[in-house]
Formats: C-alpha cells, structure tokens, sequence
C-alpha cells in the first residue's frame, strides 16, 4: 500500500450554470470552472437506443455524468475532482429541459401555473486519479407553483430568464414570487446540493471542508 499522502483536493465544476457557481461560492467551497462539450441530444439518444427511455431522474443522472467524464477526460493537476450536473423538471411524467424560446417558455408556463411538478438534479463526482471509481447521485424536490396570470407569463417570458433553465424557471431569480413551497433542499432546485457533493467527496475520502476557501 502507498504511503504517500494524498494531494490537496481541487474541484472543477463542469458546468456553466450561474446558479451551480453560486451555491458553491455562498458555501465557501474554491473551486474552478471547466464547462463540457457534451452533446446532451446525442448522450440521451444514445441511452434509449441502447437501454430504452429514461425517467426524468435517470435522464438527469446520465447528463451529469457525460459531463463529468468529458471534463475529467483531459489533462489535471494531482487531486484534481471534476463535479457534473444536469437538472431535469419532471411534470406529468414527463421529462422537460431547458425551453430555449420563447414559444416554448410561454407554453411551459401555461402547464405549470397552479400545477406541482419535481425537479431532478443528477450529481456525478469523479476523482481524475482513479476515474474509474466515480460516485454519483440525484437529489430531487417537489416543486409547487401558484396559479400565475397571462400577463404574469408574458413578462416572464420576456425577461428571458427561463429560456436556458431547465423547466423553464430558477427560484432564485425572478420566478421565486410564482412559487409557493417545495418539499426538498432548495439548492437542488437551484441545480447542486452541497449536502449531496459533501456525501460524495465522502465516498472520495475527501472532506467537504478542505474544500473551503
């Protein structure tokens, strides 16, 4: 058995997520930025064609993962662990990423006014000095949204925040006063629970705190 010592532990996220960034940062947590070229259609295309539809929460796990390992693929620095997530909002069964226009904002909206719908966010942390030990895990939260009128949606809409978010909200912006309680950890809907990655540098044998700043 080796007895060197471990090297100091460096977090890369794999994501370009304004919200992934802050809720790392409020936690105090340093760490770098690295976002993937995963082609999220092909992945899931994939997925199917070789072990049929995934749920929601499954669609979020495999997402997370390309990420992870298309990051944690290229050259690191000893100690290196590349974090990837995906978030996926789940209304009816149905399985609902980021809506891109504003067609498909506003006709989420009309679904999710006075509607409760889940919000899965898929964890996937991989230490680059032994990749082929990953730990993973989805955290989820029921999301419940309060009736919201049509000129409440157009406004929305035009903001354009809810175009790159997965369900076509973040409830920590301007969608917050549309929501009225969820059941679950609050940063899992914004897209990264802390209390989940601690869990998973655990399985590393890295501690959350060595991670703060």
């Amino acid at each position: 058995m080796s007895t060197q010592p471990r090297p100091s532990a460096r977090l890369v996220l794999a994501s370009a997520s304004w919200g992934r960034k802050k809720v790392l940062t409020d936690a105090g947590l340093e760490f770098t930025t690295q976002v993937s070229a995963v082609d999220e259609d092909a992945v899931l295309a994939r997925a199917v064609a070789q072990h049929g539809e995934q749920s929601p929460a499954q669609t979020a796990q495999l997402l997370a993962r390309a990420k992870a390992e298309e990051v944690a693929s290229g050259q690191h620095p000893a100690g290196t662990l590349v974090l990837g997530c995906d978030s996926v909002f789940e209304l009816d069964g149905a399985a609902y990423g980021k809506p891109h226009t504003e067609q498909v904002a506003r006709e989420r909206w009309q679904q999710l006014s006075g509607a409760t719908g889940v919000l899965h966010s898929g964890h996937w942390l991989i230490d680059t000095q032994q990749p082929e030990e990953p730990v993973g895990k989805v955290s989820s939260a029921v999301v419940h949204f309060s009736t919201v009128s049509d000129a409440e949606i157009e406004a929305y809409v035009a903001s354009g925040e809810p175009l790159p978010c997965a369900g076509a909200f973040t409830i920590d912006g301007l969608a917050a006063s549309f929501i009225e309680s969820i059941e679950g950890n609050f940063q899992n809907v914004v897209g990264l629970d802390v209390f989940v990655l601690r869990k998973l540098l655990a399985e590393l044998g890295v501690g959350i705190v060595d991670l703060w700043k």
